[in-house]
């Protein structure tokens, strides 16, 4: 199976290992997209004649393909935001802000990115709730006591990343949803990393809310969305004001528009939306089968041939069952930018970084690292280039390293 040939950009003869921050995109969603612009632009919701509703009618079939695809109860529990970032910012307030009260406490984990860490910053000091911290072992695991330790009857919020995006540990959210159930608090999921990789089910995480970007799953960029449970959702107050969330406005009050339009303040990027749903149709056109079988074949060789490097410090968890597409790293001694930018010169794309997670780095006792992150159109030929581009940039600082 040549999936490299559905993807224009790689023709280019690059090798692509940074799909973490965003995955490169089939021509099929190239083409739909493209499609949607040329035969069938207009706002939807907002007009009477036939384009609009052509619009809309693309437009609302994909959320209910997108309820589908991640078995939601309701199409309503789905909301369009640009990206999971949005999507957790927008919980943050309009749940967090309204919830949360002195003494109650939201628990994240060390290893979550920015965008589900920074928002509860903000939210604990405004509404004086406390921030607590789940820690990992030396296998870069959340254990189960750090679970049953940090989450307690004062926890209102927990927030977790169900893959990391710098370690590529998968998180036991299963276990960790149930006990905070039993503790009376509500869990956020971040999804970003995992659903391009492995199928979600909503219900049967019992997750209150769940987030993903569009663009780490083959879709355009600026597309994401938020899941929520109805009952949470109503109760919530919107983040955003304006456009198709308003149902009636008078000149000293407003009422809101019911689900789901209450979260979608103005235009919508329905291009973006048009994308996501020829994306859904690609994952699942090629199935969640194929995709960990060519995964786990690239991503165990990629770990086999970067431990016999013996300059290479790696930060990845042994139990392969809980490990997903990526593998961070660094050449000892030598800064992530130069190793990156000497790869870069041998057509091997890496992020170098800390990866939108500086908490992590500095429980870690580093600052930045090399992440590689693989997905369905990588083969072993990317992996032996970028051992080979590794090979030559430790050759060329060898001599400098104490």
């Amino acid at each position: 199976m040549n999936i490299k040939k559905d993807f224009p950009i790689l023709e280019k003869g690059i090798t692509y290992l940074d799909s973490g921050a965003t995955t490169q995109k089939p021509i099929q969603v190239i083409n739909a997209v493209d499609e949607y612009y040329k035969t069938m632009n207009a706002n939807p919701h907002r007009g009477a004649y036939s384009l609009s509703i052509e619009a809309t009618e693309i437009y609302e079939n994909t959320r209910t393909k997108i309820a589908k695809f991640i078995n939601a109860k309701s199409r309503e529990e789905i909301i369009f935001s640009k990206n999971a970032t949005e999507s957790l910012n927008l919980i943050a307030y309009s749940y967090g802000m309204e919830n949360l009260k002195k003494d109650d406490e939201i628990v994240i984990s060390i290893m979550e990115h920015h965008s589900n860490l920074v928002p509860w910053q903000k939210v604990s000091k405004v509404t004086s709730s406390k921030l607590n911290y789940m820690y990992i072992n030396s296998e870069f695991e959340i254990p189960d006591e750090e679970i049953e330790n940090k989450i307690s009857d004062k926890t209102k919020i927990v927030g977790i990343t169900h893959v990391s995006n710098v370690l590529g540990t998968i998180n036991n959210i299963e276990k960790i949803i149930k006990y905070a159930h039993k503790k009376g608090a509500i869990v956020i999921v971040d999804a970003s990393q995992s659903i391009p990789h492995m199928r979600i089910d909503v219900q049967k995480l019992d997750a209150d809310f769940l987030v993903f970007s569009g663009h780490k799953m083959l879709a355009p960029l600026g597309i994401g969305v938020l899941y929520g449970k109805k009952e949470l959702l109503n109760k919530m107050t919107p983040f955003l004001m304006g456009g198709d969330m308003i149902e009636y406005v008078h000149e000293q009050e407003t009422t809101f528009a019911p689900l789901p339009n209450k979260f979608e303040a103005g235009t919508q990027n329905v291009g973006g939306v048009v994308g996501l749903g020829s994306a859904i149709d690609y994952i699942e056109n090629l199935g969640y089968d194929k995709i960990r079988e060519i995964e786990q074949e690239i991503v165990n060789y990629a770990e086999e041939k970067l431990r016999k490097l013996d300059y290479l410090d790696l930060y990845l968890t042994p139990n392969k069952e809980n490990h997903s597409g990526v593998i961070s790293f660094n050449i000892k001694g030598v800064h992530p930018h130069d190793v990156a930018s000497i790869l870069d010169s041998n057509g091997v794309c890496v992020r170098s970084g800390n990866h939108c997670a500086q908490p992590l780095m500095r429980y870690l006792g580093i600052d930045s690292t090399c992440r590689a992150s693989f997905y369905i159109y990588n083969t072993k030929e990317d992996v032996d280039k970028l051992v080979s581009s590794l090979d030559k940039a430790y050759n060329m600082f060898k001599k400098y390293i104490k």
